[in-house]
């Protein structure tokens, strides 16, 4: 986000692809719900606003005028929140920055994250605009990402079982993640008594001796949640059934889901995981890395 008073700064670790696969029609729009993931000064009155659009995706806008004292933007364009938006006609078919025609709030219950929660919540927001293409609808996963926010809190199991269960809707909605009904290379099914890794090369794997690895029974509950949700549009049942399995599995499904995330990341390191390690390091005595 830009930078001020409690707020952190990845702008250098934004996403900079420049996509417009499936761009939807560039044309005055109706209000559409959105969050506001990063945001980054443009001149000294206005900000560009990278935005997760239910209907759009990750989209880019201009926020004209969006720093002054009186702008009604200034105050509604905050992370976490869900704001209704409007674009403005765009010149040509190829623009890759919107106009920001109008911005309110957009109802619902208000996300006040602190602490722990609040750089979770921008964990969320870099993992977004790291791995989405521009003008690519993920209404789902908006769902998924929205309801997310609402488990960040206090409760540090609550909080990881939604992250790792976030993780693995991102992977799954990208088309990334492998199957974990069957193995991989193999397309064996997986069996409830046996024992799998997920690794980055090979997909599902039977685990070897000593392996972090995930019960078939685990397995085959992640997969059916996946489905669930992906069949019955983001059903709060099934991410609470994904939220349950990655509570218990918590431990494998974190080094898995990060080696997973290291990879399609092109081995760039995550803003706000440096973040974390620092201020643990802080928080231990230990001086912090360079």
């Amino acid at each position: 986000m830009s930078a001020g008073p409690g707020e952190f700064n990845f702008a250098s670790g934004a996403a900079a692809d420049t996509s417009t696969a499936g761009s939807p029609r560039r044309s005055a729009s109706l209000a559409q719900s959105a969050f506001v993931l990063h945001s980054y000064d443009w001149s000294e009155s206005s900000l560009i606003v990278e935005l997760f659009s239910r209907d759009a995706g990750r989209v880019v806008a201009a926020a004209k005028g969006a720093k002054r004292p009186t702008s009604q933007l200034r105050a509604v364009l905050m992370p976490f929140q869900m704001v209704l938006v409007q674009f403005a006609r765009s010149r040509g078919e190829g623009a890759e920055v919107r106009t920001l025609r109008s911005a309110e709030w957009g109802g619902g219950d208000v996300v006040a994250l602190r602490g722990s929660g609040w750089l979770s919540g921008f964990y969320l927001n870099e993992l977004l605009l790291r791995l989405l293409a521009r003008d690519d609808p993920h209404p789902r996963l908006f769902d998924g990402y929205a309801a997310t926010l609402q488990g960040l809190g206090d409760n540090e199991l609550r909080s990881e079982a939604a992250l790792r269960a976030f993780e693995l809707l991102l992977l799954r909605e990208t088309g990334v993640l492998p199957e974990f009904s069957r193995t991989t290379l193999t397309q064996l099914p997986v069996s409830a008594a046996g024992r799998y890794a997920l690794r980055v090369d090979q997909g599902l794997v039977a685990a070897t001796p000593g392996e972090a690895s995930l019960a078939g029974a685990a397995c085959l509950e992640l997969a059916r949640a996946l489905d669930e949700w992906a069949a019955q549009g983001a059903a709060a049942a099934a991410l609470q059934a994904l939220h349950s399995v990655c509570a218990r599995e918590l431990p494998a499904l974190k080094g898995m889901l990060r080696g997973q995330l290291h990879y399609h990341l092109g081995g760039a390191l995550l803003r706000t995981r440096q973040v974390v390690v620092e201020t643990q390091r802080l928080l231990e005595g230990a001086p912090p890395s360079p």
